[in-house]
């Protein structure tokens, strides 16, 4: 028995169960009062809406499920962003799948429902997935209106992104399930083909209530804007269903006639399990975010037949790349070494820290997998660059700007799993949100901001005691350490990885076995968008 193996385990498998705790209750959106209600109208929950949708929903991925958590609590909050977003199968075509959740203030928009509307349209384009959006929303909460609606990156860039992606050649298909109001009726008309379902859709620019204000004339929404107004008299929308599983039964059958895709070509061949138990990983991962372990263990249960092929084993250990399959997809993994190494000259290198050597080895390796057309995955536990004298004066900039050079221009797609610590530079080096990873997951473990919580809190904590004693004010021990507490407790909230995925940095918090699901998905994904861009490093330093 390993006592330590154990302790992990039981630690991780908390956080899994925490989780899996959380995501059960952000499934509610509204709560079972609101889904009651919902379901009283004759209609079905957006969650049951893709559901019925898909091939297999167990098969699909959700993309942000806890977008907005802990958000907006003075208006009540807003589970999932008040919207459910899985790719998936459809008729057999991966696509994407956006329903508003109307039991979430009648699937008003709040700012965090425009970016991840806009993160799901973002897939679309870069995988050249086709998408399909249900419709059942009140249209902006006007009482944050100057937060969704004026912007570049805001309400009305959906629309922009509709046109821009009809001219692309992707399909949008829509079903008007419920209201569609204002502005947000264009999203499913600039869609190539709309449905509404009779009795409960209904499209207008303006309301029964508005158009009395505005113009005078008394008249009911069914007449204004229903079923039978746009497909018999104003030709808006193409099909009636007459009830939401008639909608989505449609839509199988166009998805169902759609042709085949042009191939990226990744190469593919029959998927292996690996022969290292994936459940060790819980007693491998450690506790505590600053403790050792080797990462070439947490490969093995992640990787075909638990074999990878390394690249440089023995230059830049810090860092390990790698060649390897997941579910038969070959794949480059670059992932931090989380345990002390010793070079050939018996230089002592800390784990999880990206040093002169390591960066360059993983330029080089980044610039082979684009040269191979080989996609890319980042194994995250990063606590940033070396630092001090001895790295300054070695170039550790220079070189760590190669290797931020090779992951920007990087055109293979790129896949991010931010297994423990994702700080500062380490986490744009290892390919954080902002370097365009075609997802980016986190573990239950995870840990993202731009410092560790100590680190951070005594950098605050010299800032604040400072201040204080400028305005001639005694610093007892008492003291600080309560200064530390607070500001430490303020921070380790801000690190954790429900902060992150309720803003969308990354896409999801998964199960650590769900880690090969999401990474093939992803790539079956990126295969239907051929790579158009040629790989060019651009000017490095030498």
């Amino acid at each position: 028995m390993d006592i330590k193996f154990n302790k992990n385990e039981d630690h991780n498998k908390l956080l899994v169960s925490d989780l899996k705790r959380r995501f059960a209750k952000v499934k509610l959106g509204g709560g079972e009062k609101r889904i009651e209600k919902h379901h009283n109208a004759g209609k079905l929950t957006a969650r049951e809406r893709i559901n019925f949708l898909l091939d297999n929903s167990e098969k699909a991925i959700e993309i942000a499920a806890f977008a907005g958590d802990g958000m907006y609590e003075e208006h009540g909050g807003c589970p999932s962003g008040g919207v459910v977003v899985k790719i998936g199968e459809v008729s057999g075509k991966l696509c994407i799948v956006v329903a508003n959740d109307a039991t979430v203030k009648a699937g008003a928009w709040f700012p965090i429902t425009g970016k991840k509307n806009l993160r799901a349209q973002e897939l679309s384009i870069e995988n050249n997935l086709p998408i399909i959006y249900l419709v059942d929303s009140a249209g902006v909460y006007l009482p944050m209106q100057d937060e969704i609606f004026p912007d570049k990156e805001h309400f009305g860039r959906i629309f922009r992104n509709n046109a821009v992606m009809s001219s692309m050649g992707i399909t949008q298909i829509s079903a008007i399930m419920g209201s569609c109001v204002a502005g947000g009726a264009y999203l499913p008309i600039m869609s190539d083909e709309a449905m509404i379902v009779d009795k409960t859709g209904s499209i207008f620019l303006a309301g029964s209530y508005l158009v009395k204000a505005a113009i005078g004339e008394s008249i009911d929404n069914e007449t204004l804007g229903g079923a039978t107004t746009h497909c018999e008299i104003s030709g808006v929308t193409d099909y009636k269903a007459l009830d939401d599983k008639d909608a989505l039964t449609r839509i199988k059958n166009i998805m169902g006639k759609i042709g085949d895709f042009d191939k990226a070509g990744f190469n593919r061949i029959k998927s292996s399990k690996p022969t290292e138990d994936p459940k060790d990983i819980y007693g491998l991962l450690p506790a505590k975010r600053s403790d050792q372990y080797d990462m070439k263990d947490i490969i093995k249960r992640l990787v075909d037949n638990s074999e990878f092929e390394e690249y440089k084993e023995a230059y830049g250990q810090t860092l390990i790349t790698a060649y390897a399959r997941i579910d038969g997809w070959a794949v480059g993994i670059v992932a931090n070494q989380r345990k002390i190494v010793k070079t050939k000259n018996g230089e002592m290198q800390f784990g999880g820290v990206i040093y002169s050597d390591s960066a360059d080895k993983a330029t080089r390796f980044i610039a082979n997998c684009n040269q191979k057309k080989i996609p890319l995955v980042f194994l995250q536990d990063v606590t940033g660059f070396m630092v001090g004298s001895k790295s300054e004066h070695g170039g550790i900039i220079k070189d760590g700007a190669k290797m931020v050079n090779a992951v920007s221009n990087s055109v293979v797609p790129k896949f991010t799993i931010i297994i423990g610590n994702s700080y500062g530079a380490g986490n744009y080096a290892m390919c954080g949100k902002a370097y365009d990873p075609r997802l980016i997951v986190a573990w239950p473990s995870a840990e993202l901001a731009v410092m560790s919580g100590n680190s951070a809190a005594k950098v605050l904590l010299q800032i604040e005691t400072a201040s204080l004693k400028k305005q001639g004010k005694e610093i007892t021990e008492e003291v600080e350490k309560e200064l530390y507490d607070r500001i430490k407790a303020r921070y380790d909230e801000q690190v954790s990885p429900y902060y992150a995925a309720s803003r969308i940095w990354t896409d999801a918090i998964i199960d650590p076995l769900d880690t090969r699901k999401w990474i093939s998905t992803g790539i079956n994904a990126a295969n239907h968008a051929p790579i158009q861009k040629k790989f060019n490093l651009g000017i490095i330093q030498v």
